[in-house]
């Protein structure tokens, strides 16, 4: 009897310990929402005669992790949002309204800009990735590739990056010195950078 009692207790044990160490059925998958207000993105264009920089604001985000690592995500840019910080006063406002009109961004008709991660390649050390994916600015989507980094920064993951962007290949071409002869100093290069800091958690 008491042989019995000691092989159910260990049954029972056993039980127990198989359920709490089962792995997920779906391989320890998680969504993270970007917290908006705690990331950032900041933007810098260039001309032959310099530059302007400013920032935009993210209008969603998601990152997408299995067991442990990037595996996937999305983020919408709210294009309304672009600010120039380099400049002041009714100069700043001058080149807000110009890049949201239809000579750039388009705002009224494209209000975001979207990008999808397709793939996501650990790339060297823990926590740098290869990413893969689709960018869609205006009715245009290109695929583009560029290194990101994940870190945990007060119980937050983040992922920073930063990617360049040839404008002229989504339909945003205004003094491209690639399609307009003779601008001489009033060209604006068709690459620009694009600086993005995303916070997410559960």
């Amino acid at each position: 009897m008491k042989k019995v009692s000691i092989v159910s207790t260990l049954l029972v044990f056993l039980a127990f310990a198989g359920m709490s160490f089962t792995v997920p059925a779906d391989g320890g998958s998680q969504t993270l929402s970007v917290n908006i207000e705690k990331s950032e993105i900041v933007w810098k264009g260039y001309k032959v005669t310099g530059s302007h920089h400013g920032n935009v604001q993210l209008k969603n985000g998601k990152l997408d992790m299995k067991d442990g690592q990037l595996a996937g995500g999305s983020f919408e840019i709210d294009m309304a949002t672009i600010t120039c910080n380099d400049l002041s006063g009714e100069w700043a406002k001058k080149l807000e309204g110009h890049l949201k009109s239809d000579d750039f961004f388009g705002v009224e008709k494209y209000p975001t800009a979207k990008f999808v991660i397709t793939q996501a390649i650990p790339y060297g050390k823990p926590g740098v990735y290869k990413i893969v994916g689709n960018l869609t600015i205006k009715e245009t989507t290109k695929p583009v590739k560029f290194q990101a980094e994940l870190t945990e920064e007060g119980g937050s993951t983040v992922a920073t990056t930063a990617i360049k962007i040839d404008r002229s290949e989504y339909d945003v071409r205004y003094g491209s010195g690639s399609f307009f002869d003779n601008l001489g100093d009033k060209t604006i290069y068709d690459e620009f950078d694009m600086e993005i800091k995303l916070v997410a958690g559960k």
